[in-house]
C-alpha cells in the first residue's frame, strides 16, 4: 500500500491509499483502499500532509505483513511452485553496473535486428556463473531465480553467442577503463600464466581449411598436457593480471599449442588495447625463453625498442653448466631470516650477480640472431625447501620401485609423477598401459642429480637495481594468479566446458571471466576481510521466498551481507518486504 495524489475536482489534489498488485497475466494494477480527502483540505488540520499519510502507509504495511505471517501459518506449499528467489545477487549487480558492461549491451542490441537483448543474456550468464554455476541449458531453465524479467528464449540465448564473442575485446577494455581509477589499479609489475580446461569428448576439433590446405582458423579443442592429467581435450588460457591480483586480459588458444609463445602476443595486445606503460612482467619458468626475454627487454641496455621489464622463475637443473656451478657454489652467501604464516623463524641464505647472457633466437622463422642480455641472477636455498622437495621425491621413488616390481596395477594416468625416475618406461597409445615392463629400471642418476639442488631456487630479472628481497617479494605474488585460475575451477566451476562452437567457448570464457573479476573486486571492496567462497556462499544464501501475494520473507543475514550493506549504502536488514520495494533496491 502506498499514499498516491492525484488531481480530483477542480484540479484539486486528492490524497488516497493505492494497493499494487498483479492480475492473472502478471500486469501490475492498483486499487484504491481507503480515500483521505483534498490535500488543500488536510493542510489545515496537519503541517504536512503528505509525510504524515506516507507515514501511516509505512506503519500500515508493516502490519499488513504480520497479519500475513499469522494469518498463513499453516498455509502448505503448492506443489512444484516456485517461491523462492535469490537476492544476493544484488551485489554483483552494483559491479556489474560500475563496469558499464549493460549500457555497452544495450546499446548494441538497439543496432542489431535481433528481438532479444544481449545485456540480459549476458548478465544472467555472469550472475549464475558466480552464484549458481552449471551448464548453459540449466542456467536458462533457472533463470527465475532472480527477480529481473529475462525475456527471451533458449534459442536466443545460444544465437546471442556469436555476437557477445566478438565483443570480447571491447568489453575488457571497457571494463579496464572503468576499474582502472575507480580501483586505483596498478601495472607496475604484471603477472602472467598458462592453464587449461577439459572437455567431456574424445576427438580433437579439425582445423578449418581453405581452398588451398591453409589454416583459416584452428580448432581450439586438442589433446595437450592437462594440468589435471586427464586424456580428454583441452582449450588453453593466457591471463594476464595486475599488481593487485585483479584480472586484466586472457587468450584462449588449442590445447595442443606451446604455451612458451603465449605471453608475447597476450602483452602486447593488453598494452596497446589498454593504453599502459612500462610494466614487469611476473611469470614462472615456464615463460622463461630467450624470445620472451628478447622480446620483453630488448637486446641490451642501449636497446631502446622495449622497455618493460621481467621477474622470472629460473630452473637450475635446467640451467647451463657454469649456472649450476656458481648456484650451488657457497662463496657470496648471504644468512637471512624471515617469519613465516605462523610466525616461525625461518633461515635461509641467497646471493646474486649482474650476468651478461648470450641467448639466439629466431628471426622470421628462418635465420638465428645472438642477442647478449644483461641479467640479475639471483638464488637462494632455504633448508625448509630442501625438506620438502626431498620427502616428496621419496614418496614419488617409492611408487617408481613399486611400478618397476608390478607394472600391470598401472597405467599411464595412474603413474603420474614417478615415471621420471624409472629408465625406458613407455605406455600403449591406446590402452595407457605400460607398454614394456622387460627393461625396467631406477633412474639413479636423475635421483643424484635433483639431490644436489635440494632447497634450490633462481630467479632472473632484468631489472638489475632491484635488492634481492624485492625480487623476491615480486616474485611471490605469483600465488595470487594462481589462486585465481583454483577460483575459476572451483567457485565458478568453468571446467568441463558443455558449449562446443568457437563462438559459444569464447562467450562462456568471457562470462566467467568478468564474473572472476566481479569476485576480485568485491574482495578488495571488502579490504580481503573474507574468503572468496565465503563472500559467494553468502550472497548465494540471501534468498527471498514469497509468503502471500507480493510479499517476501528473507532469512538470512550474516557479518559479509552487514559489512556489503555498508559498502554500498543498501539495507538488506528487513524480515519482509513487498514486491515493489525489492524492486527499488534492485534500481540504482
Amino acid at each position: 500500500m502506498y499514499l498516491k495524489a492525484c488531481p480530483g475536482y477542480k484540479n484539486k489534489i486528492y490524497l488516497s491509499f493505492v494497493q499494487g498488485y498483479r492480475d492473472e497475466s502478471g500486469k501490475t494494477k492498483q486499487k484504491t483502499i481507503e480515500k483521505i480527502g483534498y490535500l488543500e483540505d488536510l493542510k489545515k488540520i496537519y503541517d504536512d500532509p503528505i509525510t504524515h499519510f506516507k507515514e501511516i502507509a509505512k506503519q500500515r504495511n508493516s502490519e499488513e505483513i504480520n497479519e500475513l505471517v499469522i494469518k498463513n501459518l499453516n498455509t502448505k506449499i503448492i506443489d512444484e511452485s516456485h517461491s523462492r528467489k535469490n537476492l544476493g545477487y544484488i551485489i554483483p549487480k552494483r559491479i556489474y553496473k560500475e563496469l558499464g558492461i549493460h549500457e555497452f549491451l544495450k546499446e548494441k542490441s538497439s543496432k542489431l535486428k535481433i528481438e532479444y537483448n544481449l545485456q540480459d543474456i549476458f548478465e544472467l550468464l555472469v550472475y549464475s556463473r558466480i552464484l549458481f554455476p552449471n551448464s548453459k541449458l540449466s542456467t536458462y531453465n533457472h533463470k527465475d531465480l532472480y527477480f529481473e524479467n529475462y525475456d527471451f528464449s533458449e534459442k536466443n540465448m545460444y544465437r546471442s553467442f556469436d555476437y557477445l564473442a566478438n565483443y570480447k575485446d571491447e568489453i575488457l577494455k571497457l571494463c579496464w577503463n572503468n576499474t582502472k581509477d575507480l580501483y586505483n589499479r596498478d601495472t607496475s609489475n604484471t603477472y602472467y600464466d598458462t592453464t587449461n580446461y577439459y572437455f567431456e569428448i574424445s576427438y580433437n576439433d579439425e582445423d578449418k581449411l581453405d581452398e588451398n590446405g591453409n589454416v583459416i582458423e584452428k580448432g581450439l579443442r586438442k589433446k595437450g598436457p592437462s594440468k589435471e592429467h586427464r586424456k580428454s581435450p583441452i582449450i588453453q588460457m593466457g591471463l594476464l593480471m595486475d599488481n593487485n591480483g585483479l584480472p586484466m586480459y586472457y587468450d584462449l588458444f588449442p590445447g595442443n599449442e606451446s604455451e612458451k609463445t603465449q605471453m608475447r602476443p597476450t602483452l602486447k595486445k593488453t598494452k596497446a588495447k589498454f593504453d599502459i606503460g612500462k610494466t614487469v612482467i611476473v611469470a614462472d619458468r615456464g615463460q622463461n625463453t630467450s624470445d620472451n626475454t628478447v622480446f620483453i627487454a630488448g637486446k641490451n641496455d642501449d636497446d631502446k625498442t622495449n622497455h618493460d621489464g621481467y621477474v622470472y622463475g629460473q630452473s637450475i637443473i635446467g640451467a647451463d653448466e657454469e649456472f649450476k656451478n656458481w648456484a650451488v657454489d657457497q662463496e657470496g652467501f648471504i644468512t637471512d631470516v624471515i617469519q613465516d604464516e605462523d610466525n616461525n623463524e625461518v633461515y635461509f641464505k641467497h646471493k646474486s650477480r649482474i650476468f651478461a647472457k648470450n641467448v639466439q633466437i629466431k628471426k622470421d622463422n628462418q635465420r638465428t640472431v645472438k642477442y647478449q642480455i644483461y641479467q640479475k641472477q639471483m638464488v637462494y636455498y632455504s633448508q625448509k625447501y630442501a625438506d620438502k622437495q626431498r620427502y616428496e621425491r621419496e614418496l614419488a621413488i617409492l611408487k617408481a620401485k613399486d611400478l618397476i616390481e608390478n607394472p600391470g596395477k598401472y597405467t599411464q594416468a595412474t603413474s603420474y609423477g614417478c615415471t621420471k625416475y624409472i629408465n625406458n618406461i613407455s605406455f600403449n597409445k591406446k590402452t595407457g598401459e605400460v607398454a614394456d615392463d622387460s627393461n625396467l629400471s631406477l633412474n639413479l642418476d636423475k635421483i643424484k642429480t635433483e639431490e644436489k639442488f635440494d632447497g634450490y631456487y633462481s630467479i632472473v630479472t632484468s631489472e638489475k637495481h632491484l635488492s634481492d628481497k624485492e625480487i623476491r617479494d615480486i616474485y611471490k605474488g605469483l600465488w595470487k594468479i594462481e589462486e585465481t585460475f583454483k577460483i575459476t575451477k572451483s567457485e565458478l566451476e568453468t571446467r568441463p566446458v558443455f558449449v562446443w562452437t568457437p563462438e559459444s567457448i569464447e562467450t562462456h570464457f568471457l562470462s566467467c571471466f568478468i564474473a572472476l573479476l566481479i569476485i576480485r573486486l568485491l574482495e578488495q571492496k571488502t579490504n580481503r576481510k573474507f574468503s572468496n567462497h565465503y563472500i559467494i556462499d553468502s550472497l548465494k544464501k540471501y534468498s527471498s521466498t514469497k509468503i502471500e501475494h507480493d510479499v517476501y520473507l528473507q532469512d538470512f543475514r550474516n557479518d559479509v551481507i552487514k559489512d556489503l550493506e555498508k559498502i554500498f549504502n543498501i539495507d538488506l536488514s528487513h524480515k519482509y518486504l513487498t514486491l515493489s520495494q525489492i524492486k527499488k533496491i534492485l534500481k540504482f
